[in-house]
């Protein structure tokens, strides 16, 4: 071969390990697409066919529902969206108890709808505590609902496509600071202990909603503002070789050490809802707001200091402004208002807007430690 044709086939060759690379970035990055949570407690929220439109002409590939509408679920077909399917509290008793109740559910609400509606996920309940009085109760339902409506899919041979498991809050963490030493409570492990293991039998991720601005505007004199939407300039916690600038990833990083820390063995993290209100409490501001989620959705793409190799799969909260809920912060999580117009003028897929503000546009102090 002459030296010419060497070099030419040199550079053929590295032209393509360089394509196969960028492809394989592109492939993680898409790893990391935001979803957005539909919330439907409002009196004036558009029809499902619109949101579902909504959805798709603003490029948002990922939705979770909270429950299983069968117009949402309609307006889903052949959309291509990726869903996570919920079964609110109020089904766990029934689904729990009676393995042909989760049979009927799952004919009725995945496969009625499998495969043109692309179900990622089924949430078997979302944010039950044994320690919480509202849905302690509901706790010893939990596995054995997860269990009923698993086995039904993995009988359709569907165990591979669609993961069951279920939703929790930040609340079961005990210690979260610093992160590498972060663990459940111990009056939830009996409770939790159980469904890591089957998540890690069935390679299904734990769910987790993660909101930074809970964290802060209940500590705002350890937790400073820039750490919490992502402006801090500098690395606010140091944590053996960890090092974070953000409360989002050392919120989420705790909730990985904790899973670890069970000695269980290795389950995914999935962010089933995060989000920051534009008003309605302490630390609330449009600015606020736009800030954290434009951050977040760009942030997302890569991984935490403790997992930086994968996307963070994401799920924002929420579609819209619900004006059922309650207190009155809660009415104020949406990205679009309920005449479908956007409140915040950042894309879904990461786009760099050119108002970002620094973190020396807050009169905050960074502090020495976080109690996340």
């Amino acid at each position: 071969m002459s030296s010419f044709s060497a070099r030419t086939h040199r550079f053929s060759l590295v032209a393509h390990l360089l394509l196969l690379a960028l492809l394989t970035i592109n492939l993680h990055i898409a790893d990391g697409q935001i979803g957005v949570c539909y919330g439907m407690m409002g009196n004036n929220l558009p029809p499902a066919n619109e949101v579902i439109n909504l959805y798709k002409s603003n490029n948002i590939q990922r939705m979770r529902l909270y429950d299983p509408n069968q117009a949402a679920l309609e307006a889903l077909r052949y959309s291509n969206i990726e869903l996570i399917l919920g079964v609110p509290n109020s089904d766990l008793q029934s689904l729990a108890t009676n393995a042909d109740n989760a049979r009927q559910w799952v004919q009725r609400n995945v496969l009625n709808f499998w495969p043109s509606v692309k179900i990622k996920y089924v949430a078997v309940g979302n944010e039950v505590s044994p320690v919480n009085g509202g849905t302690s109760w509901m706790a010893q339902y939990v596995l054995p609902a997860v269990q009923n409506i698993y086995q039904a899919i993995r009988a359709q041979n569907l165990h591979d496509q669609i993961k069951v498991s279920t939703s929790i809050d930040m609340t079961l963490i005990g210690n979260s600071y610093p992160p590498s030493q972060g663990s459940f409570r111990g009056d939830v492990r009996s409770y939790l202990d159980p469904i890591i293991g089957y998540l890690l039998y069935a390679s299904a991720p734990l769910l987790v909603n993660v909101y930074p601005y809970f964290s802060y505007s209940g500590n705002p004199r350890d937790i400073s503002l820039p750490y919490a939407l992502f402006t801090s300039p500098n690395v606010v916690v140091r944590d053996g070789q960890y090092q974070y600038q953000n409360l989002f990833d050392a919120m989420l990083d705790s909730v990985h050490a904790a899973i670890d820390n069970t000695g269980i063995g290795y389950v995914e993290v999935v962010v089933s809802e995060s989000g920051w209100p534009s008003e309605g409490g302490a630390g609330t501001s449009y600015d606020n707001a736009r800030i954290y989620l434009d951050n977040l959705i760009r942030h997302v793409k890569g991984g935490t200091p403790r997992r930086p190799w994968k996307a963070t799969e994401t799920y924002l909260f929420a579609m819209f402004d619900e004006n059922q809920k309650s207190p009155e912060l809660e009415k104020h999580f949406g990205l679009f208002s309920p005449n479908k117009q956007k409140k915040y003028p950042f894309g879904f897929g990461g786009e760099r807007i050119n108002d970002v503000v620094a973190a020396t546009d807050f009169n905050s102090t960074i502090p020495l430690k976080s109690d996340i």
